[in-house]
C-alpha cells in the first residue's frame, strides 16, 4: 500500500490509521531519510494503540516504551547506531515479543525477524512524504 502525506499531521493519522490494522507481535522496520516522518508516523501510531504518552524519537537512549495503550509499544531509533552489538547491551531481542508493538526507525541497521513489516518514507517534494509498505 501507498500512500501520500502532505503534512506531519497527516503522517500522524497514516500511523493513527495502520496502528487499527496492526496486531500485537509486528516488527515494523521504518526507513527513510532525516525529516522523512518516521517519528510522526509512530506519533500517530501510539495515539491509534490508545496511549497519552507524549512520543519523542529515542536517538539518544535507543528505546522508548509506551505501555499505557492497548497494546505496548517499544520504539527504537538506531539512527546512533555504531555496532550491533549495542543492541545486546539493551537486551533487543528480548523486546520482540509476541504481546507488544516494536517500531524501529532506522531498521535497515540491524537484522530483523523475517516477518517484519518494511514501512517506507520518502520525499514526494518539500512538503509532501509518500508512505509505503
Amino acid at each position: 500500500m501507498t500512500v501520500r502525506s502532505g503534512s506531519p499531521g497527516q503522517t500522524r493519522r497514516i500511523g493513527y490509521d495502520f496502528a487499527h490494522r496492526v496486531a500485537s507481535g509486528a516488527v515494523l522496520s521504518l526507513v527513510g531519510d532525516l525529516g522523512a516522518g518516521k517519528t510522526e508516523f509512530v506519533k500517530g501510531l501510539a495515539e491509534g494503540l490508545g496511549s497519552a504518552a507524549n512520543v519523542t524519537s529515542p536517538t539518544f537512549t535507543l528505546v522508548h516504551q509506551y505501555l499505557d495503550g492497548r497494546i505496548p509499544l517499544y520504539h527504537f531509533d538506531l539512527y546512533r547506531l555504531q555496532a550491533e552489538w549495542e543492541l545486546d547491551e539493551i537486551g533487543f531481542q528480548e523486546y520482540l515479543r509476541p504481546d507488544v508493538i516494536c517500531a524501529i526507525e532506522w531498521g535497515n541497521k540491524t537484522s530483523l525477524p523475517e516477518t517484519k513489516i518494511s514501512i517506507r518514507f520518502e520525499f514526494g517534494s518539500a512538503e509532501t512524504r509518500i508512505v509505503s509498505w
